[in-house]
């Protein structure tokens, strides 16, 4: 499923929520219990993380026994990256700009 990227965004927003999707990148599937340590936060602030960033359409879950598994969605990752490169000659092009101000008032 590939994320309305406002929605995704706004998620990514909040500096835990950025955090547990990043340890999700790097390290892979986790639980929840396994993400407690990304911020201090009590257990059932990292459940409700969870939980926007699942409706945001950035992770999945899957259950194994008693555990819930998170996992980043590569679909969202690639559609924020995707965005991010479409705009990248805009922010360049923008910056010269800037760069060639600046340079005739020095």
């Amino acid at each position: 499923m590939t994320p309305d990227l406002v929605t995704a965004f706004s998620a990514l927003g909040d500096p835990n929520r950025f955090a547990i999707l990043e340890r999700l990148l790097r390290d892979g599937a986790q639980s929840a219990g396994d993400l407690q340590d990304v911020a201090d936060i009590s257990a059932p602030a990292v459940s409700r993380h969870l939980k926007v960033l699942r409706e945001a359409g950035l992770i999945s879950q899957r259950v194994d026994a008693q555990r819930r598994i998170y996992s980043a969605n590569p679909a969202a990752v690639r559609a924020i990256n995707d965005w991010t490169m479409d705009h990248a000659a805009f922010w360049g092009a923008s910056l010269d700009r800037l760069a060639a101000a600046l340079n005739e008032e020095g």
